[in-house]
């Protein structure tokens, strides 16, 4: 690789051991996909999980004196306040994410705790080279806002913000960003948890870049969320195109670089049907919770749900987990003090993947996001996937359909 002189300099330590480990494995990063040159981004995101491995690599920079150039924002663990306030939770759980908490401080990461940071607090303009990590964000950021990401590691991104530089491959040349795949959607596209099975068909679509045909001319923020989301977990998608939508496929030509799509997918109703038996429990059960917000809840339908509650109160708890932005307004706009009081209750820098919910290990509950219901099984905790009113019907009379 060509290395410019501030980047040799990082190469060989004279700006710190952090910065030095950091550079190496970005420079063999680069090298392993072929990269000529480093570029400077301008943008990142760090999914912190405040897992061992996580904490672990944080400290370890921060014990080699690193600092991030480019200041990340960063994924949700659990809000300690929110939870001791609660009393839940216990010290060892306390101690790790005060632990990772302080470690990225020191680092000097935007500490947002938030996994849906491309909608409110860390927006890329479009053509801005950025590093990100997250399922979701990787995503939307090249597809929806046509910023350049490839889709990084948590560890990847966190040495790109150290550096401020990433290896130009990948997704940042114009080349790699075309479709290769077209995927007429018929299936019926409603509400946003549509395009959570949507996202889901990744069996189906296959690896690559898909073109999405046949969706509707207006699509939400949370829709288009929801999509990257899924997927990622049904699959290992870094960029997807919406014909008329994005702003890289404005026509099938433009999508497509001017080639003809290496294979053609319908997605119907009859494969939505079909995702959601392979990864639902079976409804027409009692259920003992409700949990939305993976990936983080937007104020839209934090308002949603209390509309849709109209005052009524829940017989099973309900969780509604949001960036700590969309828990300030919600406080100051009344929702969490009504909410609250009816078992609904909204939880600000938390995702459902976290030790603090071992509390829930053996239960069921019920969650639009199939995200959602992926994660915590690994805990123990089970879910009903359901469309978001079906959901909060459950919530509210203890049963689900």
């Amino acid at each position: 690789m060509k290395l410019t002189d501030l980047q040799k300099d990082m190469l060989d330590g004279k700006y710190g051991e952090g910065t030095q480990l950091a550079m190496k494995v970005q420079v063999g990063i680069g090298e392993s996909f072929g990269a000529e040159r480093m570029v400077p981004i301008t943008r990142a995101h760090v999914a912190l999980s405040n897992q061992d491995a996580d904490l672990w690599l944080a400290e370890k920079m921060v014990n080699l004196g690193a600092k991030c150039r480019v200041s990340p924002t960063v994924n949700p663990g659990w809000c300690i306040p929110y939870f001791k306030e609660k009393n839940m939770g216990d010290e060892e759980d306390y101690a790790m994410m005060q632990r990772t908490h302080e470690a990225y401080k020191k680092l000097g990461a935007t500490l947002t705790y938030n996994c849906t940071p491309y909608i409110d607090t860390n927006v890329p303009n479009f053509g801005e080279v950025v590093a990100f990590s997250e399922s979701s964000a990787t995503p939307y950021v090249n597809s929806v806002w046509g910023a350049r990401s490839n889709r990084e590691g948590a560890n990847s991104a966190l040495f790109a913000s150290i550096t401020g530089f990433v290896p130009e491959y990948g997704l940042l040349l114009d080349e790699n960003r075309k479709g290769n795949i077209l995927v007429e959607v018929e299936a019926d596209m409603k509400t946003p948890y549509d395009y959570h099975l949507l996202g889901m068909c990744g069996d189906k679509i296959g690896f690559g870049i898909p073109v999405f045909t046949g969706l509707p001319k207006t699509i939400s923020k949370e829709a288009l969320r929801n999509l990257g989301a899924q997927l990622n977990t049904s699959g290992a998608y870094d960029m997807y195109h919406i014909l008329n939508f994005t702003p890289e496929a404005q026509s099938l030509e433009m999508a497509f670089g001017g080639k003809e799509p290496e294979r053609k997918v319908t997605i119907t109703n009859e494969d939505f049907e079909k995702v959601l038996d392979k990864i639902s429990l079976e409804g027409d059960r009692e259920i003992d919770f409700a949990m939305f917000g993976c990936p983080h809840f937007t104020l839209d339908e934090v308002r949603y749900i209390s509309d849709k509650m109209n005052g009524e109160k829940l017989k099973k708890e309900m969780w509604i987990l949001v960036s700590s932005h969309v828990k300030h307004l919600a406080d100051i706009m009344g929702y969490t003090e009504s909410m609250e009081k009816l078992g609904a209750h909204i939880v600000p820098s938390t995702c459902p993947d976290q030790p603090i919910w071992k509390f829930l290990k053996g239960k069921v509950g019920v969650t639009e996001s199939p995200k959602c219901a992926y994660y915590p099984k690994r805990r123990g905790i089970d879910f009903v996937i359901r469309d978001l009113d079906t959901c909060v019907e459950a919530a509210m009379t203890g049963r689900v359909k």
